[in-house]
C-alpha cells in the first residue's frame, strides 16, 4: 500500500537519507521523477522530498509503475538478511545441536534484540524458537535412523531426558518414543530476487514454494498438515538444500530445469493438471484452453485454471508459463507483476531461437 501517513513518510524519508539498515524491507521509496523505486540503504542521490512516495510492498511499487534501482537493486536485496542475521544463522546452522545464547551473539558483535526482531518479523517466531524448531527437527531425523533417544537427546545439549521429552512433544505433538511414524514437513526461508519465499519439504520431495507474502499461504500450510497428518516445524532436509540451490541457479539464468524431488499435494485431478505444466519447455508460453486441450479435457478449461491457481509449487511447477488465450496475462497467486517478471526473464535466458510470446 502507498504511505499515507505524514509523520510515517517523514521518518521513512530520514531513513533514506540516513541509510538506515534497520529500515531495508521496511518501505520502498518511488522517485516520480526517475520512475524508480529504492531501498533504505540505497547510494544513490537523495531526491526531495516532494518527488518520493513510500510504499510497504514491492508489489505495491512495481503495480505504481516504478523499476527497481540499479544500484542498491531493491527486489534482489530488500528481504536479505543483513550480515549479523546472516552470522546468527550461520552459528545455527554449522553447529545445530547447540544453543546459541545471547552471550554467544554479542562475542560477534551481534545485538540479539536486532537478531530478535529480525526473527519475529520474517519468521513470526523468536530467535530461541527458531532454535528449537532446528534443533527438534535434526533430532526427530536422528530418530528415525534408529538413534537412541537417550544418545539424541543429550547429544542435542539438553541436560535431562524430561527436559528434551517436554520439548519435543510440544513441537512435534507427539513424544520421542510415539513419534517414529509421525510425518514432519520442514520448512526454510529462501531470499529472491522477486521478495522471499517459504519452501517446505517432506521425506518424499519439496511439497510447498510460495512467496511468503501469498494471501491463501497460511490456507496451504493448514491444508499441507491436514492432508498429509504432518506438523509443520522450521528445519532443512536434502531436498529443501537442493532447492535452494537450483531456484538460485533458477534466477541466476543458468538452469532451465529442475531436478530436485517433488512430492506435491492434491486430488488426482490436481496433480494431473500440475504435472502437465512441468511439460511446458522453459521460455514458452501456452493458453489455459491449449492446456486443457492436451488433458482432453477441452471443456474443462475453467477446473484446469482452478488448479492451476491451487498450485502450491510456484516457479519449480511453472503455472506462470499459462496465460490467457488473448496473449494477456491472467491469475497468479504471486501477483501479475511477478508473472511477468517470470515470464520475461525465461524469456530473455531462453536458448530456443523460436522466443516465446511476445505479451507487451
Amino acid at each position: 500500500m502507498v504511505v499515507t501517513d505524514k509523520s510515517t513518510a517523514d521518518i521513512y524519508y530520514n531513513a533514506l537519507l540516513n541509510r538506515e539498515e534497520s529500515f531495508v524491507g521496511i518501505f520502498y521509496a518511488g522517485v516520480k521523477t526517475t520512475s524508480i523505486f529504492c531501498i533504505s540503504n540505497c547510494r544513490a542521490r537523495k531526491p526531495k522530498p516532494a518527488n518520493i512516495e513510500f510504499f510497504t510492498t514491492v508489489k505495491d511499487a512495481l503495480a505504481y509503475g516504478y523499476r527497481p534501482c540499479k544500484i542498491c537493486r531493491p527486489t534482489e536485496n530488500a528481504y536479505e538478511p543483513p550480515d549479523p542475521i546472516k552470522y546468527a544463522l550461520h552459528l545455527i546452522r554449522s553447529n545445530p545441536k547447540e544453543k546459541v545464547p545471547d552471550f554467544k551473539l554479542k562475542e560477534n558483535a551481534i545485538r540479539p534484540e536486532q537478531v530478535r526482531r529480525w526473527f519475529q518479523k520474517n519468521y513470526g517466531m523468536t530467535f530461541q524458537s527458531y532454535q528449537r524448531m532446528f534443533r527438534i527437527n535434526q533430532a526427530f531425523n536422528e530418530l528415525k535412523t534408529g538413534t537412541k533417544i537417550t544418545h539424541t537427546a543429550f547429544d542435542s545439549g539438553y541436560e535431562s531426558l524430561s527436559g528434551f521429552g517436554y520439548t519435543f512433544k510440544k513441537i512435534i505433538g507427539r513424544s520421542p518414543m510415539k513419534s517414529l511414524n509421525t510425518n514432519i514437513v520442514s520448512l526454510s526461508r529462501i531470499t529472491s530476487p522477486l521478495g522471499p519465499m517459504f519452501v517446505a519439504a517432506t521425506e518424499q520431495g519439496i511439497c510447498l514454494l510460495e512467496f511468503t507474502d501469498r494471501r491463501m499461504l497460511e490456507t496451504e500450510m493448514k491444508d499441507l498438515q491436514k492432508s498429509l497428518n504432518a506438523r509443520i516445524i522450521t528445519g532443512e532436509n536434502e531436498h529443501i538444500q537442493q532447492a535452494k540451490k537450483e531456484i538460485e541457479e533458477y534466477f541466476a539464468g543458468t538452469r532451465q530445469h529442475f531436478d530436485v524431488k517433488l512430492d506435491p499435494v492434491g486430488s488426482d485431478f490436481r496433480i494431473k493438471v500440475w504435472m502437465r505444466l512441468l511439460e511446458i519447455p522453459y521460455g514458452k508460453t501456452i493458453s489455459y484452453m491449449e492446456q486443457a486441450v492436451s488433458l482432453q479435457m477441452p471443456t474443462a478449461v475453467r477446473a484446469v485454471a482452478a488448479s492451476n491457481g491451487l498450485n502450491k509449487i510456484a516457479i519449480i511447477i511453472p503455472c506462470h508459463r499459462v496465460i490467457g488465450a488473448n496473449g494477456k496475462l491472467t491469475g497468479y497467486g504471486g501477483g501479475l507483476e511477478r508473472k511477468r517478471w517470470l515470464i520475461n526473464h525465461e524469456r530473455d535466458h531462453s536458448t530456443d531461437p523460436l522466443k516465446p510470446l511476445q505479451l507487451f
